[in-house]
């Protein structure tokens, strides 16, 4: 899929939101600028929407690691594993071993060895022509089917 415009990135996220549950894991890939922390601002912004709560300022957790979003009954949990080296260190955060309430949304997820099993992958990369992203999907789990469009 091809991603032309902040809208259609925000329109990508509202058709992921529809299937999400809460406890769910988004894992998202890609280089540096190409729009992974776009795309969870977008997600966290759009759930706060759907249950009626007022959207929070979405930053990039790369230097706190994680940011804890309300959303109604369960939390969203926003991290950035581009600082840690080695697998160990996600281990130590505890991201899997945290109640199963809250969702996942990690970027820079490419660390991680051992993935929960209901899990969606989007791998984001530049395309040629500027402004422009090409967004791949994978799902496992309940997210198998899921494609995006």
């Amino acid at each position: 899929m091809i991603i032309k415009s902040l809208d259609q990135l925000n329109q990508t996220s509202l058709k992921i939101i529809k299937k999400i549950s809460k406890e769910d894991c988004i894992l998202i890939f890609g280089e540096i600028g190409v729009g992974k922390t776009t795309l969870s601002r977008f997600l966290i912004n759009n759930l706060q929407n759907k249950k009626k709560i007022n959207e929070t300022a979405v930053l990039s957790p790369t230097f706190n690691i994680v940011y804890e979003y309300e959303v109604g009954e369960f939390k969203i949990m926003h991290y950035d594993l581009y600082r840690l080296k080695i697998e160990r260190e996600v281990q130590q955060l505890g991201i899997f071993n945290q109640s199963s309430i809250n969702i996942k949304v990690i970027e820079w997820a490419e660390i991680i060895k051992d993935k929960p099993v209901d899990r969606l992958e989007i791998y984001m990369s530049y395309e040629k022509k500027k402004n422009s992203r090409k967004i791949e999907f994978k799902g496992f789990g309940k997210w198998k089917k899921f494609s995006g469009i």
